[in-house]
């Protein structure tokens, strides 16, 4: 009995501080960043519980090629919850038609669940689905996380100067 009123307190709580706004997507920076139009002003979003490969990282522009494909231009739902992350970008799951973006890009193999933010059960499992089907990044033996890529990539930039 606790544990359920303790589930259902959880879900009520995303769902009081969450917020939707409609935007159609001007800009995609990578595959878990896009800029949407909401009410005449852009705005950054970054995808929730995901991390995609960066641009010049192996699979970083499939991902970007993908959530072109499947947005660009077009008006979507964007489910915000929380406040924004330290970049000013809004951190939130993108709705097309239905059509959940982040998840997605998980089940294609573009994107790794990003457990450091997220408990999300649901995004966790479709790793998991994507590594045993050995979709997109996971046909590489080794592949890296974006956070790994970025922090050695950062280690580079330090030790040349």
């Amino acid at each position: 009995m606790k544990k359920f009123l303790f589930v259902f307190l959880l879900v009520f709580a995303q769902v009081l501080f969450s917020q939707t706004f409609k935007g159609k997507v001007i800009g995609v920076k990578d595959g878990d960043t896009v800029v949407l139009l909401i009410d005449g002003k852009p705005q950054t979003v970054r995808l929730a519980h995901i991390d995609t490969p960066e641009k010049n990282q192996p699979f970083g522009y499939k991902a970007k090629q993908f959530v072109s494909g499947l947005c660009f231009g077009k008006e979507v739902e964007a489910v915000i919850a929380g406040k924004p992350d330290r970049n000013g970008r809004w951190i939130a799951e993108i709705f097309y038609r239905n059509q959940n973006l982040n998840k997605e890009l998980l089940r294609k193999g573009l994107a790794w669940h990003f457990k450091r933010y997220s408990r999300n059960s649901n995004y966790a499992q479709l790793e998991i689905d994507a590594r045993k089907k050995k979709i997109g990044l996971w046909q590489d033996k080794n592949p890296v996380e974006p956070w790994n890529w970025r922090k050695f990539r950062h280690q580079k930039a330090v030790n040349q100067q």
